[in-house]
């Protein structure tokens, strides 16, 4: 359990710095889930380590906030646990969320040069329609309120866009990603010419 990268490094391209990176955000996700989710299924921390695979001492620092995870240890505890692999790193929903590119929950593989960063976690009981949009300065394309409990997720490709709920806009560039309510008046606007992006939309 030595390949655990919390988040993913500052980019360079981005900052020109390859600063030290905070993981006790996400370390702390993961032991709340993993308490949450062992006393839901109601599974000692012994019966746990068995079902996964792993020492009881490593599940038990898990699920103190510490330790270094692979992604292949977590998925295990996923599986003993009967819950995806992403409700142990997704951090508290919020009304507006963004991940800006060179950041997010990163987990390195302990056998391959594979990393996995979660961007978000689908509902088992919503329909997904994926769009491919492109945009130029100018006119803003503002939406209506789409069906209650909507989401829109967006990753921009290029160029730059503001793109939001007209109360809480915000300002996403190349490999940025946000998710907001897609049941709220809510605009698209780009910001540099060329700007290209995948828009995921969720419906109940």
């Amino acid at each position: 359990m030595n390949t655990f990268d919390a988040f993913v490094k500052p980019n360079k391209k981005n900052d020109g710095a390859n600063k030290a990176v905070d993981t006790a955000p996400l370390l702390a996700t993961i032991a709340a889930a993993l308490r949450r989710e062992r006393d839901r299924a109601g599974l000692s921390l012994t019966e746990l380590a068995r079902r996964a695979g792993i020492a009881k001492s490593t599940l038990s620092q898990l699920e103190s906030g510490v330790g270094n995870p692979s992604v292949e240890t977590l998925w295990a505890l996923g599986v003993a646990l009967g819950v995806p692999f992403s409700r142990l790193v997704e951090p508290p929903p919020a009304s507006v969320r963004v991940i800006r590119a060179g950041e997010g929950p990163r987990v390195r593989s302990e056998h391959a040069d594979f990393t996995a960063t979660l961007l978000a976690a689908g509902s088992a009981h919503a329909r997904r329609d994926v769009y491919v949009m492109e945009l130029e300065p100018g006119d803003v394309r503002v939406a209506e309120p789409h069906t209650p409990r909507s989401v829109e997720h967006i990753v921009v490709a290029a160029g730059r866009m503001r793109v939001g709920p007209e109360s809480d806009l915000v300002e996403l560039g190349p490999g940025d990603y946000a998710t907001f309510p897609g049941d709220a008046p809510h605009r698209y606007e780009a910001l540099a010419p060329g700007t290209f992006a995948v828009l995921v939309m969720e419906h109940p």
